[in-house]
């Protein structure tokens, strides 16, 4: 009888609600975003804030530089340097190195990914090639862009102070 009791009392008091509970467990919602992250900056902050803002857990895919240059140009940091930098920022849950450049259902399923995530700066055929996989299954969204910086623009910074200075 004084178990009985017992057990009641740790109910009451929450020590054992999750595990009696009829309740369905929550599973956190889980967002991906891949991104090139060369030259770490504020507007990646940012998209990464924005995208953590569509759920739970936030999974960032780092570029293969391979990947990266058959439709940018070739990263300044290192896939290495850049997942650990990214790795470090707060808003980051986890991070995947290289992962493929155009997703597969196969792909987000094995990831279990709730939501795919792109800033509004991708052409529409782009968009198509590389997330064309997640808009058809309803689990795309695009978050805006942060204007005024970029690595683009970043390079293009230092580019014009070094002319600027006549620096050798």
């Amino acid at each position: 009888m004084l178990q009985k009791y017992f057990f009641i009392f740790l109910v009451s008091i929450g020590l054992c609600s999750e595990s009696f509970s009829d309740e369905p467990q929550h599973r956190p919602k889980r967002v991906y975003a891949d991104i090139v992250g060369d030259l770490f900056h504020a507007g990646h902050i940012e998209f990464f804030k924005k995208a953590k803002e569509c759920g739970d857990y936030l999974i960032i895919g780092v570029l293969s530089d391979e990947d990266v240059e058959s439709y940018k140009r070739v990263p300044i940091l290192t896939l290495q340097e850049r997942a650990a930098v990214i790795s470090a920022c707060r808003y980051v849950d986890e991070v995947v190195v290289a992962p493929p450049l155009r997703l597969t259902k196969e792909w987000i399923e094995e990831h279990e990914i709730d939501l795919v995530v792109h800033g509004d700066d991708f052409n529409p055929d782009l968009l198509m090639d590389q997330y064309g996989v997640s808009i058809e299954m309803g689990i795309f969204k695009a978050v805006p862009y942060t204007p005024g910086i970029s690595t683009t623009n970043i390079i293009q910074r230092i580019v014009d102070r070094h002319q600027k200075q006549d620096l050798p």
